[in-house]
């Protein structure tokens, strides 16, 4: 939050200049999405304002004019896509290479964050409330150990 304000003020404004508030949904980091996308909503709530969802492939094509597909890096030679009117996907980084256009990724995040508030302003109103965007399910599963015993006081 400081960070956020220290941008305002920079700008020349305060939290009550808003008139609205984008958010990247993803992918992209699976902390700093669901941070970002809670930081946005709980903003917007307090503001009595709308918070806009932008996907990282909408602003990498805002950002992008050659003709493209839109990737985001991901783990293990992979990258998610959204090739023109399919559904994002998570596919390795030789199989979206194959597709025939160049990929195109996200810019450097000054720009990024650019892209998304262009994205934001031109939305329309009311929109969904913003919510991370999953293409896979988490990596992180629950353990399989025994719970630990607990003790009485009395013992």
């Amino acid at each position: 939050m400081p960070l956020l304000e220290e941008v305002l003020a920079e700008g020349g404004a305060g939290w009550r200049d808003l008139s609205r508030i984008g958010t990247g949904v993803g992918p992209g980091n699976f902390t700093g999405i669901r941070i970002a996308v809670s930081a946005a909503r709980g903003l917007a709530l307090a503001l009595d304002i709308p918070a806009i969802g932008v996907s990282t492939f909408d602003a990498i094509s805002l950002a992008t004019e050659e003709r493209h597909i839109p990737a985001v890096p991901a783990p293990r030679e992979q990258v998610y896509i959204r090739p023109d009117g399919a559904a994002p996907r998570l596919v390795t980084l030789e199989e979206a290479e194959r597709l025939g256009k160049p990929l195109a990724y996200p810019p450097e995040p000054g720009q990024l964050a650019l892209a998304i508030a262009r994205a934001a302003t031109t939305a329309d109103v009311p929109a969904p409330a913003p919510a991370p965007l999953y293409i896979r399910p988490a990596d992180a599963a629950p353990s399989r150990d025994a719970p630990p015993v607990i003790l009485d006081d009395d013992t």
